[in-house]
């Protein structure tokens, strides 16, 4: 029975499932909702609290907790799993990546796609600005952490790279991408990231005049 994934694939957290799912290679159904017709607010979603995957008999939320479940069962060694070192370098950029870069960067994201296309009010420009100086400060640490190693996490493409790309893919399509770009070693990994065909293949289900649902 394929693995099954509730969510609307436009969702920077769905599509984090979904580029693991590709990445590992496994068969998977993606059921589908609909923003325009309130499908989130429907108790039958309300109640898997969504994204959500379903996997013979396990129930699982939260797109972090997912992708590690995906990747523990068929692809291990992008959790690191040839040492405990490696693993535990993993773990830590995940959790940068969820404390540290996707706020201040999907704020940014919210305010430059978002306001304008599903919520129908202008950006925010103050909040921009603050989260701009953020990202700036935490932009730098990755340059340094990527001067040293082809990936966040050593020399071999992890979850700890995979888990950025859905929110990067977005603020990416904002002006500024240049502060990406003006990063040589963040740059490059980002376009390698990018090029991934599954990563090509989880951006389909992500255009950007859609907007990042909230």
């Amino acid at each position: 029975m394929a693995v099954k994934v509730y969510g609307w694939a436009i969702s920077p957290f769905v599509s984090r499932v979904l580029l693991c799912l590709e990445e590992a290679g496994v068969d998977y159904e993606l059921v589908p909702m609909s923003r325009a017709t309130a499908d989130h607010r429907h108790p039958d979603h309300l109640a898997r609290n969504v994204p959500v995957l379903e996997d013979g008999q396990l129930t699982l939320f939260e797109s972090r907790a997912i992708a590690r479940h995906v990747l523990r069962k068929y692809k291990p060694e992008l959790l690191g799993a040839s040492s405990l070192e490696q693993s535990a370098m993993v773990d830590m950029w995940v959790e940068v990546e969820a404390h540290q870069l996707q706020p201040p960067a999907g704020a940014i994201a919210v305010e430059c796609i978002v306001a304008p296309v599903l919520q129908g009010r202008e950006r925010n420009q103050a909040a921009i600005d603050e989260n701009v100086e953020k990202l700036k400060k935490v932009l730098e640490v990755y340059e340094a952490r990527l001067s040293q190693s082809k990936y966040l996490a050593g020399d071999v493409l992890s979850l700890a790279d995979l888990s950025h790309f859905t929110i990067m893919h977005y603020f990416m399509a904002t002006e500024y991408a240049t502060l990406v770009k003006a990063l040589p070693h963040v740059d490059a990994w980002w376009e390698g990231l990018a090029a991934r065909p599954a990563a090509k293949k989880v951006a389909e289900f992500m255009p950007l005049g859609s907007g990042v649902p909230e």
